[in-house]
């Protein structure tokens, strides 16, 4: 492990970094489904072209 302040730096943030772009993804993607209902159902509701 690194025990040097530059070591302790480094590591901490980039914990921090991926905490935060973690939360940042949850946070985005939460309610997507509520919002554009008629995205997720469409290609789903269509029907074949008859020839």
């Amino acid at each position: 492990m690194l025990k040097t302040p530059v070591g302790l730096v480094t590591v901490t943030l980039s914990a921090a970094i991926l905490l935060a772009a973690s939360l940042l993804i949850v946070t985005g993607t939460q309610g997507e489904d509520r919002a554009h209902p008629a995205q997720h159902t469409a290609p789903a509701a269509r029907q074949a072209p008859h020839d």
